[in-house]
């Protein structure tokens, strides 16, 4: 799949980090890139070198791939108000009109809405979730380098296996000039239980920690173990929040298992009883191990 996305005109709804790298990404191989930001700053400083106009229902129909990269809900509302607009502009059977996708955080809250709609109306939508981000957000810190190497997951609709095939190799095409490494595919709520423990679950434990108030007299005794421990506690907490209620049945039963295992650690500690703790602290190393070494594989 060739990286150059001369001729394409690619559609960004949102131009905070992930929408923002997306624009600067395509721009970079060549695209037209059109987009919308409700934060008019944003999208002064996106015109300077980024973006050529405004994502509209003028617009719309002339782009091969439209981006939401918002909040679930801002998504979700988009695709309402421009459903219309995307049906008339597509034939998903003759494979024309513009690829739908989304990069929230979560699919499920997403998709319930999403897939039904693009039926509905006749245009193409996958949820899609790019395993890439930074502590950072905003306009400001997008690169177009963001993506490279890294894992998109996506979440075809439920429709037949001809159609589902036809789709995803649209999209695979359409986001070849941004270089992700490697797709997967899997439903909206395995993505979410999954993502719950790799992504959220990481997010609280991380905000958490830093609340112990041994946190205010780190400096000068912590080195590494500190840092990837708080890293992603510095995070944006009304997308967090909206990511984590969406996902609260997922997330909240990894929080039990997390706080299960703790109070193993905490008995043994308040037992002294220093066998146990080892054999604790054993078989963590042990299924860490074999993480490692089935990742390489």
């Amino acid at each position: 799949m060739s990286n150059d996305a001369t001729g394409m005109r690619v559609g960004i709804l949102g131009l905070g980090l992930i929408g923002g790298s997306f624009a600067r990404a395509y721009r970079a191989t060549g695209a037209d890139v059109v987009a919308y930001d409700p934060d008019r700053d944003t999208m002064g400083a996106a015109r300077i070198e980024t973006i050529s106009g405004e994502l509209d229902d003028t617009t719309i129909p002339t782009c091969d791939l439209i981006v939401l990269a918002a909040y679930p809900k801002a998504c979700t509302d988009w695709l309402h108000a421009h459903a219309e607009t995307l049906g008339e502009a597509s034939d998903v059977t003759a494979g024309t009109g513009p690829v739908v996708i989304d990069t929230a955080g979560v699919k499920a809250a997403v998709c319930r809405d999403a897939f039904p709609l693009a039926a509905q109306h006749g245009f193409a939508f996958v949820g899609a979730h790019p395993m890439a981000g930074t502590e950072h957000s905003g306009f400001a810190y997008a690169r177009a380098d963001l993506f490279r190497g890294a894992p998109m997951v996506l979440t075809p609709p439920p429709v037949d296996d001809m159609t589902r095939l036809s789709l995803l190799d649209r999209t695979h095409m359409l986001l070849a000039p941004v270089g992700f490494g490697r797709f997967s595919v899997t439903t909206p709520d395995v993505h979410d239980s999954v993502i719950a423990y790799t992504s959220q679950l990481a997010h609280v434990v991380s905000n958490a920690y830093v609340k112990s108030p041994t946190a205010q007299m780190h400096h000068g005794f912590s080195a590494g173990s500190y840092r990837d421990l708080t890293r992603v506690a510095h995070l944006n907490p009304s997308m967090w929040a909206e990511l984590m209620c969406d996902d609260a049945d997922h997330l909240g039963q990894e929080i039990t298992w997390l706080i299960e295992a703790l109070s193993a650690y905490r008995d043994a500690l308040e037992q002294r009883d220093q066998d146990r703790l080892r054999m604790l602290l054993a078989e963590g190393d042990r299924i860490k191990r074999a993480l490692d070494d089935e990742g390489r594989e």
